[in-house]
């Protein structure tokens, strides 16, 4: 069997509002295609406006990043490491878009979530291959890595 070569890491996530003006915009991104009533929204908007307007989850990812860069940095491979959210930014599609015009051609996906279920793994795979069907990246091939027992289990 041939060893897997990346040229990049992307980290995907949920990506959440940073401040009160993103709060609702962010929250239509979310429900899109979904029918939930206003009513229902708002409420969770006053849930979100309750600490700030602000979600902890990208500044988690910017910790997450840090780190990886720095482990990366002593111990390799030497990749860069790009970010996309599916519903905040950064956007997915848009950091694609940049992967591309940077030259990646294959990159390992990190996937946030920590539950096996359509919205928490399937979904940012599909998420993946339309920007990647929408011409924004290069990196079309899905190539399935053994996953720890338990983790994404039921994400085929």
């Amino acid at each position: 069997m041939s060893e897997v070569t990346y040229d990049a890491i992307l980290v995907v996530s949920f990506g959440g509002p940073e401040k009160p003006d993103d709060v609702m915009p962010f929250l239509q991104n979310v429900l899109e295609g979904k029918n939930v009533p206003q009513e229902r929204m708002l409420e969770v908007a006053k849930h979100y406006y309750q600490f700030g307007g602000r979600s902890p989850i990208n500044e988690q990812n910017r910790r997450l990043i840090a780190a990886l860069e720095n482990e990366l940095a002593e111990d390799g491979p030497r990749l860069p490491i790009y970010w996309g959210n599916r519903n905040w930014h950064p956007m997915l599609i848009e950091t694609m878009g940049r992967m591309k015009a940077d030259g990646v051609k294959r990159a390992l996906a990190f996937v946030t979530s920590a539950y096996s279920s359509y919205s928490s793994c399937r979904q940012y795979r599909e998420n993946i291959a339309g920007a990647s069907e929408a011409g924004r990246t290069g990196c079309g091939q899905d190539t399935r890595l053994p996953q720890p027992s338990g983790l994404c289990g039921g994400c085929n």
